[in-house]
C-alpha cells in the first residue's frame, strides 16, 4: 500500500471553511445546558422541512432508525411485504425485517444503479403494502413510474434518501402520465412519498459529526406516530401509548447541521463538477462505464464499473499509489448471510457487486487531483 495521497473523501477543506460557525453553534449549545431535545432541534427540523418543502421534519438518531420508525409509522409490521432493491446497504432490508415485514427484492437498473420499475409489478402479492426505493450515489430513482404503481395498487412509499439530500427529480419519464410528470418535477428526494428517510452519517452529502438522521413527511397522523416513536412511544412523558425507541437527533448534531445546511446546495454543485469532470476524462476509456450525469444527481459517491473481472486489480493498484477507493457493495442485500437461501439471485444486481468502484469525491477536490486518480486508474487497467 502506498502512502494516502488522494483519500476517497476529504471532509478538511469543508470544516476548515465553516470553522468559526461551526464552533459558536457548539458553544452556544454548550453554554445553554440544554444537550437532548435542545432549541436547535426544533428549529433544524424547521429550516429543513422548509429547504425540503415538506410540512414535517422529525429528527431521530440515524438514518437507520428514519427507515425503522418511518416504516412503523406507516403501520408496516409483521406478515407485510416491502419491495425494495437488493443493491443497498444493509440498512434498507434491515430497516424492513426489523419491523416484522419481509423485504421482496427488485433488481436494478444498471444504468442508474436503482430500482427497475419495469420489474415491480411481477413481484406484488395480496401482502405487499409498501416500495421502498433507493437513491443510490446520490441518483433519484424513477419515482414517476413507482409513484403511478404505488397508487394504482393502492401501495405506501418510503423513500430511502440516505445519499441523496438536495437530490433533485427531474421528471423526465417519457412512460408516465403527464400530470405525475407535473406533480413531481423538480422535487427533493425524500418530498414524492409517503415518507422520506435521510441519513447525517458524517460523509453525507449534509453530514453531522456524528450519527443522526432525519424522517420528513406531508401526514400529520404519520408525523405523529413518528413524533411518538422517537420517545418511547409517548405522546406526554410517561405515558407511554406504543413500544417505542429512544432515538432523538442529538442538540448539538442539530446545531452543527443547521450551519451546514446553508451550504448544502454549493458542496452538491462541487460534487456534480467533480462527477463531470471525471465523465470527461475517462469518457473513451474502454473497460469503463461511467455514470449518468442525470439532472438532480448529487453524487454522494462517483462510481464506475470496471469490467471485463479487473476491478479488485483496479482497486489494488490505485490502493499501492496512494489512491484511495470504495465498493459499495460488494454483496448484494439478498447474498448476505442473513438472508441466505431465502431469495433467487437478483442478476443485474450481482454483476454489479463484481464492478463497481467508487472513486474519490468531494466539493473542493481540486482538478489536479482527478487528473490522478484518471491516469492511474488507467495505468492500473494495464
Amino acid at each position: 500500500m502506498g502512502e494516502m495521497k488522494i483519500p476517497v473523501l476529504d471532509l478538511k477543506p469543508q470544516y476548515q471553511a465553516i470553522q468559526a460557525e461551526i464552533q459558536a453553534a457548539i458553544a452556544q449549545v454548550l453554554e445553554s445546558g440544554r444537550f437532548i431535545m435542545g432549541p436547535e432541534v426544533k428549529l433544524f427540523e424547521q429550516e429543513v422541512a422548509a429547504y425540503l418543502g415538506v410540512k414535517h421534519a422529525i429528527g431521530v438518531n440515524s438514518g437507520t432508525d428514519a427507515l425503522v420508525i418511518g416504516l412503523r409509522a406507516l403501520g408496516i409490521g409483521a406478515g407485510d411485504e416491502v419491495i425494495t432493491t437488493p443493491f443497498s446497504f444493509f440498512a434498507t432490508a434491515e430497516s424492513i425485517s426489523t419491523v416484522g415485514a419481509r423485504p421482496i427484492f427488485v433488481d436494478v437498473d444498471p444504468r442508474t444503479f436503482n430500482l427497475d420499475p419495469r420489474a415491480i409489478p411481477d413481484k406484488i402479492t395480496a401482502r405487499t403494502k409498501a416500495i421502498l426505493p433507493v437513491h443510490l450515489y446520490g441518483n433519484p430513482a424513477a419515482m414517476g413510474q413507482i409513484r403511478e404503481i404505488a397508487q394504482s395498487r393502492g401501495l405506501q412509499v418510503i423513500e430511502d434518501c440516505a445519499q441523496s439530500f438536495g437530490a433533485v427529480y427531474s421528471g423526465t419519464c417519457s412512460s408516465c402520465q403527464e400530470s405525475t410528470r407535473a406533480a413531481l418535477r423538480g422535487k427533493q428526494t425524500g418530498t414524492m412519498g409517503d415518507v422520506g428517510a435521510f441519513s447525517f452519517f458524517p460523509s453525507k452529502n449534509l453530514g453531522a459529526y456524528g450519527d443522526g438522521g432525519l424522517i420528513v413527511t406531508d401526514d400529520d397522523q404519520v408525523a405523529e406516530m413518528a413524533r411518538m416513536l422517537r420517545v418511547h412511544g409517548a405522546k406526554k412523558k410517561y405515558h407511554n401509548q406504543v413500544l417505542g425507541y429512544n432515538s432523538r437527533l442529538d442538540t448539538l448534531q442539530a446545531a452543527i447541521l443547521r450551519v451546514k445546511l446553508r451550504y448544502v446546495d454549493g458542496w452538491n454543485q462541487g460534487r456534480r463538477r467533480v462527477a463531470q469532470a471525471y465523465n470527461q476524462l475517462l469518457a473513451d476509456v474502454s473497460g469503463v462505464v461511467t455514470p449518468e450525469l442525470a439532472d438532480g444527481h448529487v453524487f454522494h459517491q462517483y462510481t464506475v464499473r470496471i469490467l471485463s473481472g479487473k476491478r479488485d486489480q483496479v482497486q489494488q493498484y490505485l490502493a499501492e499509489q496512494g489512491i484511495g477507493s470504495m465498493i459499495y457493495y460488494p454483496v448484494p442485500q439478498d447474498r448476505l448471510p442473513v438472508y441466505q437461501g431465502q431469495y433467487p439471485v437478483s442478476p443485474v444486481s450481482e454483476q454489479l457487486a463484481g464492478e463497481v468502484l467508487s472513486l474519490p469525491i468531494w466539493a473542493e477536490m481540486s482538478q489536479a487531483d482527478i487528473e490522478l486518480v484518471v491516469q492511474m486508474l488507467k495505468q492500473g487497467l494495464g
